[in-house]
């Protein structure tokens, strides 16, 4: 068992190994197409990419696009798959940083939420997520506001996963399952970030994080 994400009580993770890359659900599935990852490097650099995941149902989701970096990694993929860039019904960016939102340029026609805005084309909507409500992209799928990252994080949380599990598409809210001596140093707000982390702890069971592979969370269990 790793250790708790946030310290949180009561909550614990399970990582890769038992979790795995690849959610089914009806009506729709989760797919990681790409582990994002944050290395120190020697010289004081680090080298960093996000995390893209694939939500596959009634709409075609996807949350986060990695850097610019990774278009033909991102369009291969989609290819691979069967769909291509047109196929994609909405692309939610977590937040506005180079390695989640790198390729929106590919998406034209797809509805665009990075952070709390949200737009189709150059058609804005409100969508209230500046006043802390969630915008449904229908009965399954929420954008959830999590700041403390930046200043406009948001989650993506699905419902109906095999088992009645709800899943959490955090962005940086969460940078890996074990973060806990990193993601302060990376927040603009660390107390607020630490209540969305305590939340969703709380509201989901399993979570995709912006820089490392998904995990569990098991509540009700004893440190």
């Amino acid at each position: 068992m790793e250790p708790e994400p946030s310290g949180a009580s009561g909550a614990s993770a399970v990582s890769l190994a038992e979790c795995g890359l690849v959610f089914p659900g009806l009506p729709y599935s989760a797919c990681v197409l790409k582990v994002g990852y944050c290395r120190p490097q020697p010289d004081g650099t680090a080298k960093a990419d996000g995390t893209i995941t694939l939500l596959t149902g009634p709409q075609n989701i996807l949350v986060d696009t990695g850097g610019p970096w990774d278009r033909d990694f991102l369009l291969r993929d989609l290819e691979e798959r069967g769909l291509s860039a047109a196929d994609i019904h909405v692309v939610v960016g977590t937040h506005g940083h180079s390695d989640h939102i790198g390729n929106l340029g590919l998406f034209p026609h797809a509805l665009l939420a990075v952070g709390f805005d949200v737009c189709r084309g150059d058609t804005y909507v409100d969508s209230r997520l500046a006043q802390g409500e969630e915008y449904r992209l229908d009965e399954h799928v929420s954008i959830v506001p999590t700041p403390g990252h930046s200043g406009q994080d948001v989650s993506v949380q699905v419902t109906g996963l095999a088992g009645g599990a709800t899943l959490l598409v955090a962005g940086d809210l969460f940078e890996s399952c074990k973060d806990e001596d990193t993601w302060r140093e990376l927040s603009l707000n660390p107390a607020q970030q630490q209540l969305n982390r305590q939340r969703a702890l709380q509201a989901t069971d399993v979570i995709i994080p912006g820089h490392g592979p998904p995990f569990r969370v098991c509540r009700g269990l004893q440190e």
